[in-house]
């Protein structure tokens, strides 16, 4: 099974550097984008995570940096649910919308932590997985 969602976004002024290329940290709030884009598709959006008594903070990540995109350029942004058990593994790809070249290749990992009592849960609440039970691409 395969839960895979979308953004696009066009790269803004203020996200590049002096070259006008994005600067390297932004990717990440790009990231964020298709992320919220594929926990909306669950419906199981950080509201719906609060009301359900959980926060899922990154606790791991990687970027690989393939090519660079730039001021103006159209962007879209992949995620993939890979892993949801124990745990979300969100695979991530940045194409330029203009000629199909991947510019980043990533990938985000979140536990499940119980807001009232802060701890860390070692398998994914029965919610998680009755929401990704019910989402099919």
């Amino acid at each position: 099974m395969s839960i895979t969602a979308s953004a696009k976004i066009t790269v803004p002024f203020q996200d590049c550097d002096p070259m006008q290329v994005v600067w390297h940290g932004n990717y990440f709030r790009y990231l964020e984008e298709a992320r919220r884009a594929l926990l909306d598709k669950l419906d199981f959006g950080y509201q719906a995570m609060y009301d359900a008594g959980y926060a899922y903070p990154v606790v791991d990540t990687r970027m690989k940096y393939v090519a660079s995109a730039r001021h103006g350029e159209a962007l879209l942004i992949t995620a993939n649910l890979v892993e949801w058990e124990n745990r979300l593994k969100i695979e991530y790809r940045i194409l330029r919308e203009s000629d199909q070249v991947t510019c980043i290749k990533a990938y985000t990992t979140h536990c499940a932590v119980g807001l009232s009592d802060g701890e860390m849960r070692y398998a994914s609440p029965q919610i998680l997985l009755d929401k990704v039970a019910q989402c099919t691409d």
